[in-house]
């Protein structure tokens, strides 16, 4: 175990259910969030109270209903949405406000159509009023990866001061690249004067395919929470995937020093029960739980498997909560490969029938890209009807 606990905040039922084509209601909220919490996860972010009188009940029957996980929800630094995002989370044991407001010259300028001082005094004076309201406040500088970044100290320095327990720091639109974010997470941590007693958080997105390696590296650079979705899913190309962070903290012990409070035996079902509900499939090349994450097709990789999984394989996919058979039969399979799958299936056959199949095997997988079991069984099943007949037909003989 590390020496540092990384604070895991999901955000799939909030951040996950903006992606386009997604909506989740309040039964289906409910049994995501019953399952996060079997899964481990420390915060659940339950969703946008002020955004519809559908989440805001949604959020209200988690917060009431469901234990041991502190429960946030979303709120713009407007009053009235601190009051929505109150009335909705007051029931929880452990209520977290998440307040955003947008930090970059480009969003000030272009979106809200206000200067940086307006921004600052908005975020101050909101924080200010969520105070005693909730047991956690969390700030975040929206666009946060295109602030100045002196700005950014300036503004997070002054909602810690005005009663904030945690920043965050979103790359929002997926812009950063690792070694930068690193540093500006290094950055806030060793600018911002209050920040000692502090949770730092990183959100990240995945538009450049950089959000789980640009929340590692803010991990590894200060921060002690991460903001992560369900098989990665959210807006334009999603965020950082829980299962990916996790398991790379999990896989690399010897490289991150860090621990939390996961049950990973209890991923995979977790990503099974949000793709069902989301209607978004787990691609078969997905990290971690795609259905050819744990699969091995080519012949050399097989046989190595077969002699030590360790050869191909650098997680046990039971401690994700996966039961595979490691073995794709196609036509890149190994001789090695088809006798061991023989044997799983029972048969028991002479060189010269295994001789036999193997070759069948071959011809037919040059034809059909993944051979199933049934496949298999009628290519055996005919060799031992050939060899018995021929053996019939030299006996009558």
């Amino acid at each position: 175990m590390g020496d540092k606990k990384v604070i895991v905040f999901d955000t799939t039922l909030r951040d996950g259910e903006q992606t386009p084509g997604v909506s989740f209601n309040k039964d289906d909220k409910y049994r995501i969030a019953k399952q996060l919490v079997a899964l481990g996860v420390d915060v659940i972010e339950a969703g946008f109270p002020a955004a519809s009188n559908g989440d805001f009940e949604a959020v209200k029957n988690i917060s009431d209903n469901i234990e041991g996980v502190t429960v946030a929800g979303l709120s713009r630094c407007v009053k009235d949405d601190i009051n929505k995002t109150y009335n909705a989370i007051k029931g929880a044991k452990r209520s977290r406000i998440h307040l955003f407001i947008a930090t970059s010259d480009i969003h000030l300028k272009y979106k809200l159509k206000i200067s940086r001082d307006e921004a600052l005094k908005m975020a101050s004076e909101c924080v200010k009023y969520a105070k005693g309201k909730f047991d956690e406040i969390q700030f975040s500088a929206e666009d946060a990866s295109r602030t100045d970044w002196d700005f950014l100290v300036k503004i997070f320095s002054e909602v810690i001061d005005s009663g904030a327990t945690i920043i965050n720091i979103p790359d929002t639109v997926g812009y950063a690249v690792p070694k930068e974010f690193g540093s500006l997470v290094n950055y806030v941590k060793n600018n911002v004067p209050n920040i000692d007693n502090v949770i730092i958080s990183a959100h990240c997105h995945n538009d450049l395919g950089m959000a789980v390696v640009n929340s590692l590296a803010a991990l590894e650079n200060g921060a002690t929470q991460v903001e992560v979705t369900v098989c990665g899913i959210g807006e334009r190309a999603g965020n950082a995937s829980l299962e990916e962070v996790i398991m790379a903290i999990n896989t690399r012990k010897d490289y991150f020093d860090l621990y939390h409070s996961i049950n990973t035996k209890e991923i995979y079902k977790t990503c099974k029960l949000v793709s069902e509900l989301s209607g978004i499939a787990i691609q078969p090349n997905k990290a971690i739980v795609g259905a050819n994450a744990f699969r091995h097709e080519a012949g050399i990789h097989q046989h190595g498997v077969i002699n030590n999984k360790a050869t191909y394989e650098i997680m046990k996919p039971e401690d994700i909560g996966i039961l595979t058979d490691h073995i794709a039969m196609g036509k890149l399979s190994g001789r090695n490969a088809f006798e061991l799958k023989l044997e799983e299936m029972g048969y028991h056959l002479s060189h010269e029938e295994i001789n036999e199949a193997f070759h069948k095997f071959k011809d037919y997988a040059d034809n059909k890209k993944i051979i199933n079991d049934e496949d298999i069984k009628s290519i055996v099943d005919d060799v031992i009807l050939n060899y018995r007949n021929l053996k019939e037909g030299e006996f009558w003989a």
